[in-house]
């Protein structure tokens, strides 16, 4: 019954497609139900009722402790089962896409063959975001290394897919490149821990890995380590999210919240008993987390489109979950998780309805408060939570990282406050810019873009509101009993942590008040400098000259292969021409003739003896006396000398 889980939105997901193009279509039996919006209505009911079955058997699963197995030879048996982390993301992930899926299909239309959209429901879209449910499902609930390659492949293919969805933009099918060949080298790592796994236990089933030990463990924990960084977009890898903006918002908001860059947090939060075993695995880990933190933190901060701000958010926003994973708390790492993933996807969709008003992701043409009050309040609650502002949902898992942190070292807690404040300054900086009273009256700027449906809406003001339902955990005992459902550890927390944390919130709200209201004056304008360092402090820059220079370097090696080996092979191919030139003017006669030679010389050697095989007796007694005496003149002559 588990394979269920994932088997429904997989196999479901080509169902859609083709009723998306037939039945849903503009000319489809979806016409005559809904009139010309036919296809829409008809293609969300199907993906949100995909989406909603696959959460409701999570959900079966996860009460009934459901497992599967496949044996796909003696050696190889594919295993699925339910954790209590993989039951966590098994039900996050269908639950937010289900809400982005509703809100994809009234807000994306089906892109035509010309580059432009066709007004039609995306069925392809939704399609994808189905399939890309399904690869994730299958990727949390692997129970053994070669089903988590399936699904990883899977989910990188996906997000592939996804980000050049609109493959006829200029830049799309380069970005949805980039993306994927950064994901792939990091999957490289994910090879070499099954392969080290393998070579220890002879066997792929995570049950298995307790028995791996030596410096076999270490290369499986390091592989693992180069996957699950790579994914979740940690230094250096981080910028490959900003390639990965160029997929429609909804896609972001579901790579972001609960799916690709979740792959990697999941990776490290389920197998955390296993690679905490190598000791670099916690200070490497925490290095990770705390440098993506900080740096992604400024980022965000410099940042002027509003999805690269929100990407560069979300690469700090894993960094704390790496932090408090390294630090020992993976049960810590799991609930921001969650938090972070309701929160993030409604910010996402927020920035979408804010561009499709002014037709840009530039934040300083938006400040829409007033044009869109409602979508304003939704996602301030959103910011807040984003900010750590008590008592919202992510405010009290981030404290929680926090204390995790100090449980290392006091050092290491005020650096992560540091991080937590750096969220407070463009939490609020990205809420006054994209929703802050503006200049925008009660019309759009940007007339030809249709604006956003009551659909859209309904799907970000449910995603802010599962981010104030999740506030309970400031409820007493809401957090401990939630802990041991999990069968995670709290760290014991300390006043002074909460309060230096809570100063530095308020510290970068304050700051991101200043600096709007800078920006504001300034007319948006930034320098060359701050350009620069908004994109990754020049990571991507470096990673082309790298490239650039690898480039250079193999077409040099194509020229030598081309002037060099393939000059000394073409010279001994015209030696061999020559050769069979020579052999078939001179060499046929010579070796004939000398065949022939030898054939009648044996002739006549074979005529002789003949002569002598008379049939008469005395001619044999005379053969053989000639014979002894010859025998005996041969003794006598070595006698005497």
């Amino acid at each position: 019954m588990l394979w269920s889980i994932v088997l429904l939105p997989l196999l479901a997901a080509p169902v859609m497609y083709w009723l998306g193009k037939h039945g849903f279509g503009k000319h489809g039996f979806g016409k005559h139900w809904f009139g010309k919006h036919g296809g829409r209505p008809l293609l969300s009911l199907a993906g949100v009722g995909v989406a909603i079955a696959t959460l409701l058997l999570a959900v079966l699963a996860t009460l009934g402790d459901w497992s599967g197995a496949y044996r796909w030879s003696s050696q190889i048996v594919l295993l699925i089962g339910v954790t209590p982390v993989s039951a966590v993301f098994a039900i996050v992930v269908p639950l937010i896409a289900a809400l982005i899926v509703l809100y994809s299909t009234y807000h994306e239309s089906e892109p035509g063959g010309d580059g432009t959209t066709t007004g039609q429901a995306p069925a392809r879209l939704i399609a994808l975001l189905t399939a890309f449910v399904g690869a994730m499902e299958l990727l949390v609930l692997a129970d053994d290394l070669v089903t988590l390659l399936i699904a990883w492949e899977l989910v990188g293919a996906c997000s592939w897919a996804l980000i050049s969805h609109e493959w006829r933009k200029t830049g799309n099918l380069r970005d949805a490149a980039c993306a994927f060949l950064v994901t792939r080298f990091g999957d490289l790592g994910l090879y070499i821990a099954a392969a080290a796994a393998y070579a220890g236990t002879g066997s792929f089933a995570f049950a298995d890995l307790t028995q791996l030990d030596g410096w076999l463990l270490d290369v499986f924990v390091a592989g693992a380590v180069l996957a699950a960084a790579a994914k979740s977009a940690q230094v250096p890898f981080s910028p490959w999210l900003f390639a990965a903006m160029s997929g429609p918002t909804p896609v972001s908001a579901l790579l972001h919240a609960a799916t690709m860059v979740a792959a990697g947090i999941y990776l490290v939060i389920r197998l955390h008993a296993e690679m905490s075993a190598v000791a670099w695995f916690g200070p490497v880990a925490i290095a990770l987390g705390l440098a993506t933190a900080l740096a992604g933190g400024v980022v965000a901060y410099l940042q002027g489109h509003a999805k690269k701000l929100l990407a560069a958010s979300t690469s700090a926003q894993y960094g704390l979950m790496w932090l408090a994973v390294g630090a020992g708390f993976p049960g810590v790492a799991l609930v921001h998780f969650v938090t972070h993933a309701f929160m993030k996807a409604a910010l996402f969709l927020a920035a979408s309805i804010a561009e499709r008003h002014v037709g840009s992701y530039s934040l300083n043409a938006m400040r829409l408060g007033r044009l869109l009050p409602g979508i304003a309040v939704a996602t301030l609650v959103a910011s807040l939570a984003l900010a750590g502002v008590v008592p919202l949902s992510a405010a009290w898992s981030k404290e929680e990282i926090i204390t995790a942190a100090g449980h290392q070292a006091s050092w290491l807690a005020v650096v992560a406050a540091i991080a937590g404040g750096l969220s407070a300054l463009y939490a609020t900086r990205f809420q006054l810019l994209a929703f802050g009273r503006g200049p925008h009256g009660g019309t759009s700027t940007a007339p030809s873009q249709p604006g956003h449906t009551r659909m859209e809406a309904i799907a970000l003001y449910l995603l802010s509101a599962a981010t104030l339902l999740l506030s309970l955990l400031w409820w007493p005992g809401v957090g401990p009993r939630l802990a041991d459902l999990l069968s995670a550890d709290l760290p014991q927390s300390k006043p002074w942590e909460l309060i230096v944390s809570l100063l530095l919130v308020a510290s970068g709200i304050v700051l991101g008040v200043w600096a709007v209201r800078r920006e504001v004056s300034d007319s948006g304008r930034q320098g060359a400098r701050r350009t620069e360092l908004a994109d990754w402090f020049g990571l991507p820059t470096l990673a082309e000259r790298g490239v650039g220079a690898v480039m250079a370097f193999s077409h040099g090696l194509a020229r030598f292969d081309d002037r060099v080996v393939d000059a000394g092979i073409q010279a001994s191919a015209r030696f061999g021409a020559w050769l069979a030139k020579m052999g078939d003017r001179r060499g046929e006669g010579v070796f004939d003739g000398a065949t022939s030679q030898l054939a009648k010389g044996i002739d006549w050697v074979g005529q002789s003896a003949r002569q002598a095989h008379t049939g008469q007796t005395h001619h044999y007694y005379t053969g053989i006396a000639a014979g002894l005496a010859a025998i005996l003149i041969i003794l006598g002559i070595g006698e005497l000398l």
